[in-house]
């Protein structure tokens, strides 16, 4: 019988995460986002914050929400890139991807994801120019 009420208890969350308009939910992904990277401890958390304004600034209709527990942006509902922590999977670098739903696309091969360290203004200028060239 939990099962039938937590099952029911879902839907009706889920209902009414559905009313809500988009701007809310996009809100709610977005707070949900930093929320995320304010636990990020040290290199991972500035690079996401800054990741996060990047990404804001050269691509306001990305809406974000978290995918698989990381930072990640949609537009309508497919991500299109994200951001995994080096801490999150113990790596000595943290990942700035793209999934199939971004338009990076040059000739038959182009690269997907990118390992960072540091995000300097250069790789900023790098990354805002990919993100608006994803959303084209």
């Amino acid at each position: 019988m939990n099962e039938g009420a937590d099952g029911t208890a879902k839907k009706a969350a889920k209902g009414a995460t559905a009313s809500r308009g988009p701007r809310a939910r996009k809100a709610d992904g977005e707070a949900e986002v930093l929320a995320n990277i304010a636990a990020m401890s040290g290199s991972d958390r500035a690079m996401g914050e800054r990741l996060h304004a990047t990404i804001k600034a050269n691509a306001p209709a990305l809406s974000p929400r978290l995918w698989y527990g990381m930072p990640a942006y949609a537009k309508g509902g497919k991500v299109v890139c994200f951001f995994q922590s080096a801490q999150k999977f113990k790596t000595r670098y943290a990942t700035f991807g793209f999934q199939h739903e971004a338009n990076i696309d040059e000739g038959h091969m182009w690269p997907v994801a990118f390992a960072l360290t540091e995000l300097t203004a250069a790789e900023e200028a790098r990354i805002g120019a990919l993100v608006r060239k994803a959303v084209s």
